[in-house]
């Protein structure tokens, strides 16, 4: 898969702390251009912890290598982007690497609909009450 005809991109990037991630989405602008929005950041705590899903998203979506490199943005698929995506909310602010962790395998093997669907519920008005009502499902708080 190209990344003109990803649904979501994430770039690895170097940070002091070490590796960390942005998560893109593709989105219409208010001339009616697709352009790459972000959605937000992986922490390098966040990006550790959450490797399996980020190395299965990208090569589910038809990556080359399965390595995390900084570099060119990876596309990925809606599917896993979703994932992806939900993980990245849910990962925001969190600092237990055991729950990051946790949370990352639970939406690993979740089915792409439903992160979907949570997407669009955590993208809303009313998102904080998602995003706590995710990071309760799949363990990254108690």
């Amino acid at each position: 898969m190209k990344i003109r005809e990803a649904a979501f991109a994430v770039r690895v990037i170097r940070r002091r702390a070490g590796d960390a991630a942005i998560l893109y989405r593709r989105t219409l602008n208010k001339h009616q251009h697709e352009r790459l929005t972000k959605v937000g950041a992986l922490s390098p705590l966040a990006f550790t912890a959450g490797a399996p899903l980020l190395r299965m998203s990208v090569k589910r979506s038809g990556g080359q290598s399965s390595k995390l490199a900084p570099g060119p943005y990876l596309p990925l698929d809606a599917d896993w982007g979703a994932r992806v995506a939900c993980y990245t909310l849910v990962a925001m602010g969190l600092r237990n690497p055991e729950r990051l962790h946790k949370a990352a395998s639970h939406l690993q093997q979740a089915d792409g609909t439903e992160a979907a669907w949570w997407f669009g519920l955590m993208s809303g008005g009313q998102h904080m009450r998602a995003i706590r009502a995710l990071r309760i499902l799949v363990e990254a708080v108690r």
